[in-house]
C-alpha cells in the first residue's frame, strides 16, 4: 500500500503542477489582454491565490508521495491537505478530478499501510 501511495503521489503532483502552469497562463493571458478588448476575458478575482495555489499543493503532493514509504502518516496528512487545497481552489472539475482523486487515494493508502504491519515493511527503530 504505501509503494501505491508513492506513485499516485507523485503522478498526483505531477498532473497537478501541469494543471497549476495552465493556470498561470490563463492568469497570464488574461492580465495581459484585459482593458484591450472590453468583455472578452475576465482575470479571476483571486489571481495570486490560484497562482500559489498551482503550484504549492502539488508539490505537496509530491512531497507526501515521496514520504509514504517511511513517514505514512505524515505522507498521508500532506497527500490529504494537498487534495484539499486543490479542491478548494480549482473546484472539481474534468481537469482537477484526476490529480485530486490520485492525491485523496494515495492518502488513504498511506494511512492504511501506516495502520498495518504488511509482510514486506520495513521493521520499527528501536
Amino acid at each position: 500500500m504505501k509503494q501505491a501511495a508513492l506513485v499516485l503521489g507523485i503522478i498526483a503532483g505531477v498532473l497537478g503542477l501541469f494543471m497549476g502552469i495552465s493556470v498561470a497562463g490563463w492568469i497570464a493571458l488574461t492580465g495581459w489582454v484585459d482593458g484591450q478588448v472590453p468583455d472578452a476575458l475576465e482575470q479571476p478575482q483571486n489571481a495570486q491565490f490560484l497562482k500559489i495555489v498551482g503550484v504549492a499543493s502539488p508539490l505537496l503532493a509530491i512531497a507526501g508521495g515521496a514520504m509514504a514509504v517511511l513517514r505514512p502518516m505524515a505522507a498521508a496528512l500532506l497527500l490529504a491537505i494537498s487534495a484539499g487545497t486543490m479542491v478548494w481552489a480549482f473546484g472539481f472539475g474534468f481537469f482537477s478530478m484526476f490529480p485530486v482523486s490520485m492525491c485523496a487515494l494515495a492518502a488513504v493508502l498511506a494511512l492504511m499501510g501506516g495502520a498495518s504491519s504488511e509482510p514486506g515493511s520495513m521493521p520499527g527503530r528501536r
